[in-house]
């Protein structure tokens, strides 16, 4: 299940999508407008910051814009930085593999191959829904 965290972090970025290259919006604006925490949306943006999907600016008339078009977000870049891999267990993860304690051997392994089936499911869904999908819908 999707954390709060990573809900208010894609409701966050839709609204940004929405203003996509018509200037900044401030996290007064967003928090109001998607119903978020000022002070949880605040820490969400600069996470998102850090991450270089947004970036802010000072003072009279700054805030928060998108640092890429909307087709070129999707809900898994969203989903990885705040909730981590989207593999359901660690030796199937493309970008966070850990081998599993209990697995003597991967190739073998009962479970490996239909999870790798649903991992990809998963990712092909998850970089399909970009913010403009989202707009869209």
């Amino acid at each position: 299940m999707m954390s709060k965290r990573c809900k208010y972090a894609l409701k966050a970025m839709i609204r940004l999508a929405r203003n996509y290259q018509k200037g900044f919006l401030s996290t007064s604006i967003i928090a109001e407008e998607e119903n978020i925490p000022k002070k949880f949306l605040e820490q969400i943006l600069l996470e998102l910051k850090r991450s270089k999907l947004v970036n802010s600016r000072q003072g009279v008339g700054g805030g928060y814009y998108l640092l890429k078009s909307p087709d070129d977000i999707n809900l898994a870049d969203l989903y990885r930085i705040f909730e981590g891999p989207i593999a359901l267990v660690p030796c199937i993860s493309l970008n966070y593999y850990e081998k599993c304690d209990d697995c003597t051997d991967e190739a073998t392994c009962i479970l490996r191959h239909e999870l790798v089936n649903v991992r990809e499911k998963m990712r092909t869904a998850m970089i399909e829904a970009t913010l403009t999908s989202f707009l869209k819908s």
